[in-house]
């Protein structure tokens, strides 16, 4: 492995380590944040990496104010626990990931809810030469897990 494609598993590691501790539910230590994710096979993926907490997909046959509304009613504006952000987008790192992303994150943003982006954004730099899609990151799991096992090891499933 070049230290180049190293240090971008590092880095995409690092911001997937510090969701998944965000996303833990509370009695595992986290925080309960709800991962929001496109499809069906996004949420395969994060399970590979070891998310265990709430994860939300948009594609599910509702209108996109159906959707909003629903996330807004169950989680409310901020992460009770850490008074952080009360849900995390990480659309596909592509064009229409990007309108999807943005959009939302509009819509939460009017119902007065904190969103975090930042874990999309570090993906954006540091994968886009692996992939541009969540569920491409199945394929990175047995690269990424040690980097992430180092930010968040409580989420290190136990044998």
């Amino acid at each position: 492995m070049s230290s180049n494609r190293d240090a971008r598993y590092t880095t995409a590691g690092r911001a997937l380590g510090e969701l998944r501790h965000r996303n833990r539910p509370p009695v595992n230590g986290g925080c309960g944040c709800p991962i929001i994710i496109e499809g069906r096979r996004d949420r395969i993926a994060l399970k590979v990496l070891g998310f265990t907490g709430p994860i939300e997909q948009v594609n599910r046959g509702w209108s996109q104010s159906r959707f909003v509304t629903y996330i807004y009613e169950k989680y409310g504006i901020i992460n009770k626990v850490d008074q952080g952000c009360s849900v995390s987008l990480l659309m596909d790192w592509d064009r229409t990931g990007g309108r999807l992303q943005k959009k939302l994150g509009e819509r939460f943003e009017a119902f007065g809810m904190r969103v975090d982006n930042d874990t999309r954004m570090e993906l954006i730099r540091s994968m886009k030469p692996e992939g541009r899609t969540v569920e491409g990151l199945k394929a990175h799991a047995d690269n990424l897990r040690p980097y992430i096992d180092i930010v968040d090891p409580e989420g290190i499933e136990k044998e």
